[in-house]
Parts: C-alpha cells; sequence; structure tokens
C-alpha cells in the first residue's frame, strides 16, 4: 500500500487513522487528526511494576491522567475502541530497556509479552479542536508541527520506583485569550486540563523556548504568551529513570487515537 500524508488524513475518522497506521501507510504525528476524538499517550509495562505506576499516576493527575488500562498480556482496549491492536495501531512506538532508548518502532508485535500491561494516558491534543472552534491558534497545528514539549522543574509526587519532574508542552496564545484557553482546557481533565503555568518559562526551569527537548519549535508573534500544559510525555521520563527490564511508549507526538469523543467526561466507549 502507498504511505500517506498527514495532510491526507485530516478529514479521516480516528478508525481509518488507525487501520492507515496498522497498514504500514503512516507514521507521522497525530496532531490536528480525527478532531473530536481522544488522544491518548502509553505507557507499556510488565505486571510486576504495573501497580506501582498505576499510583504514581492516580498521585499525579495532570500529567497522567489515566483513561484505560489493558489486561495482562491482551493488546485491546475495549473501553476506547473495538478494534483496537497496541502492537500494530501507534504511528510510532519506543522500546526501552533498563532505562535505555532501545530501539524506535512502528510495530511492537515481535517484543510483545504475556505479562505487558497498557495504560492509556489522555492527551493535550485532544482539546485543541475545542481552542480552534473558539477561535483561538494552535501554532503547531496551523504549520503542521509537533507540538514543542520541555523538561521543567516542577517536581512530581513519587511511587515506588516511579518518580522526576514533569514534562510540559508549549502553545503561544494571543494574551488577550489566554483566560478563554485556560477555561476551555479546563473542561478536560482526561487531556491534562487547565494550564499549570503562563508566562516566563524560566520560572519552571526552561532555559530557551526555541530548543524544545521533543517535537518542534515554533514561533512566538507578538503580542503571544507562552502558556504551558501538563504533558504525557512525563511518565517516559519516569519510567525511562525507573530503568525497567522493558518498557514500552508511543513516540512523542505519535499518539493512539481513540474512538471516544474527546469531551466524554468518562472515557469509555459505548454501543450507539
Amino acid at each position: 500500500m502507498s504511505a500517506r500524508l498527514h495532510s491526507d488524513l485530516v478529514s479521516a475518522s480516528a478508525s481509518e487513522v488507525r487501520a492507515a497506521v496498522r497498514g504500514a501507510q503512516y507514521a507521522g504525528h497525530t496532531a490536528g487528526l480525527a478532531a473530536g476524538k481522544l488522544q491518548c499517550n502509553l505507557a507499556i509495562l510488565p505486571e510486576a511494576h504495573a501497580l506501582d505506576f498505576l499510583r504514581f499516576c492516580q498521585r499525579n493527575p495532570k500529567p497522567c491522567p489515566i483513561v484505560g488500562v489493558s489486561d495482562s498480556g491482551d493488546p485491546s482496549l475495549p473501553t476506547l475502541g473495538y478494534d483496537i491492536d497496541i502492537r500494530t495501531d501507534v504511528p510510532k512506538y519506543r522500546v526501552f530497556r533498563d532505562g535505555a532508548l532501545s530501539e524506535e518502532l512502528t510495530d511492537i508485535s515481535d517484543v510483545w509479552r504475556d505479562d505487558l500491561v497498557t495504560v492509556a494516558l489522555g492527551c493535550s491534543f485532544t482539546f485543541e479542536n475545542a481552542l480552534q472552534r473558539a477561535g483561538i491558534p494552535v501554532r503547531h497545528v496551523e504549520t503542521g508541527r509537533n507540538v514543542p514539549m520541555y523538561r521543567s522543574t516542577i517536581d512530581l509526587v513519587p511511587a515506588g520506583r516511579f518518580g522526576g519532574q514533569m514534562v510540559v508542552t508549549m502553545r503561544p496564545i494571543p494574551e488577550g485569550q489566554v483566560e478563554a484557553a485556560r477555561e476551555i482546557s479546563r473542561r478536560f481533565p482526561q487531556a491534562h486540563g487547565a494550564p499549570i503555568a503562563v508566562g516566563d518559562p524560566a520560572a519552571i526551569g526552561i532555559a530557551d523556548l526555541s530548543q524544545p527537548d521533543w517535537g518542534d519549535a515554533v514561533d512566538i508573534h507578538p503580542g503571544e504568551v507562552p502558556v504551558f500544559w501538563a504533558c504525557g510525555v512525563t511518565p517516559q521520563n519516569v519510567l525511562l529513570a525507573a530503568k525497567l527490564p522493558l518498557c514500552i511508549t508511543h513516540s512523542p507526538g505519535h499518539m493512539l487515537i481513540a474512538d471516544v469523543a474527546e469531551d466524554a467526561e468518562t472515557p469509555i466507549l459505548t454501543h450507539s
């Protein structure tokens, strides 16, 4: 099958995007795709460590809002999509072994094990459609880029071997629309909710906005303010520091797109 571009999939449904990913037709970022549907960060780890990780997420709901948990060894996530296969339906994965990045893959079937548990976490890509509907610009979507992501100095509440500092995303917002952006994103607690900081990046330990740790830098226009949200890349750093023998995440910006609505109070798939 021929490769598909991001622009080819902008109007595609969530299941159509997943089908393109599963069919090795698309391996790019998912910002701006499947408008209105929940996008999910992933943490896939051995069952022996899953309870402590779930405790960590419960204690840090802003960067780690739990929206789905699989059974051990089961690659499906039936509350998020009827046909999801977590081994093939994410555009790009990162495999970590003993705290080091081992490989980046577009299919993890060959590394899948019967003791693995998938934890799906909400993503800030989810509320961007609502911002745009309100006339608030989302620069990285407008320019076809991945959202800029930064390490911060904001400490997390530890659980077991899991702990560290928060990762944040940044979107430049016109100064007069910052409060509207805050109120809109607050309605999406499953997608990190309201911003955690506005204005001076140095206040949260970011030295240079033009040098994101992940994603792509975006321009900040006159009259705009950098606004920072908690980011689902946070658990990747946490898992890395925990040095588990094996864990798998999405590659930053390359999310699982679910079939549930982005504004569902409880992200559980229901029959229509």
